[in-house]
């Protein structure tokens, strides 16, 4: 495993991070057991993963809690996250607080090391910044967790306009954003922000449906087409992205869709999700494989980087990835 600072928490991260969450919710929505679940968070952790990436919503807590017992905690980065928001109104204060304690009971733990604020939409980020994140800091006096963060809602908020301003408020020590080798624009947006304010980054969306659901690529790239931000002769190619498949290249587009992630400056931890432990080892390994090359990355910027908005889509309960 090769391991980064995450920003300017210090904090020693591994370059790969296990999402609890997602399609897959470690294999409980595909109906795998407790038990598997804990096996498949296990076998990231033996294979040098530290980053376990949680949410009060995911519904998977508990079962961190019991993969992480017994296991060195200060060698670990345990996250959690609660939504700011109910039926698009600002929630009281004390509901997220009443969260990280419940998530601290459900997983065992005296504290975590990240409470992210979960989701933000732009319209809710000054009263999120302004009335929320200073109570959620009176807990962190208290030992709860170390370091605060908010996350992006990427299919709603494609110009990262949140997580723009975020990334220049000072207030936040880790941002997780979404990214990917068809969605280029978190590049000029935001990263130049995380760059040099030093923030954290957890990158998520590496792997969507775009790259592994059968003829979504197509769909995706005709939208485009039609609307006149790509060439039209990328919508009669059966295959528009075979070219990053070569000796020299990329095995998969899976391989190559998190490799052209964690080589991206100002991105620290790539998220991966899987219901299968099959896929966790495979997972890591592309994440750990050197850059695409040079030539391959260039073709990808120039057909996609004015691209917007491509393959954000929200997970989709009926499919697991990775």
């Amino acid at each position: 495993m090769d391991y980064t600072t995450l920003g300017r928490t210090g904090l020693k991260a591994s370059v790969a991070g296990l999402g609890c969450g997602g399609n897959a919710r470690l294999g409980l929505q595909s109906g795998k057991s407790e038990a598997e679940a804990v096996a498949l968070i296990q076998r990231a952790l033996d294979l040098g993963v530290n980053v376990l990436d949680g949410a009060a919503a995911y519904k998977t807590e508990h079962v961190v809690g019991r993969a992480v017992k017994g296991r060195n905690r200060d060698k670990l980065i345990l996250t959690t996250k609660a939504s700011p928001r109910a039926d698009g109104k600002l929630r009281p204060a004390q509901e997220l607080v009443d969260s990280l304690d419940n998530t601290l009971r459900t997983m065992g733990q005296d504290y975590v090391d990240v409470f992210f604020f979960h989701g933000v939409p732009p319209d809710l980020y000054p009263k999120v910044r302004d009335e929320l994140a200073p109570v959620l800091m009176r807990e962190r006096e208290k030992g709860k967790f170390r370091f605060i963060g908010v996350t992006e809602t990427p299919p709603n908020d494609p110009i990262q306009a949140m997580s723009s301003q975020a990334a220049q408020d000072g207030i936040w020590d880790i941002i997780m954003m979404g990214f990917h080798m068809l969605n280029q624009k978190p590049r000029e947006r935001l990263l130049p922000h995380v760059i040099k304010n030093n923030l954290g980054t957890l990158v998520m969306f590496v792997v969507r449906n775009i790259f592994s659901a059968p003829g979504r690529l197509q769909l995706e790239i005709k939208r485009k087409v039609d609307d006149g931000t790509l060439p039209d002769w990328l919508a009669k190619e059966k295959d528009p992205l075979s070219f990053l498949i070569h000796e020299s290249g990329a095995q998969t587009l899976i391989d190559a869709a998190y490799r052209y992630a964690r080589h991206e400056p100002g991105c620290n931890v790539i998220l991966f999700g899987t219901s299968n432990i099959d896929h966790v080892q495979q997972n890591i390994e592309s994440i750990l494989r050197p850059p695409l090359p040079e030539a391959d990355r260039q073709r990808l910027n120039e057909l996609f980087g004015k691209a917007e908005g491509m393959g954000l889509d929200v997970p989709d309960r009926n499919q697991s990835i990775g």
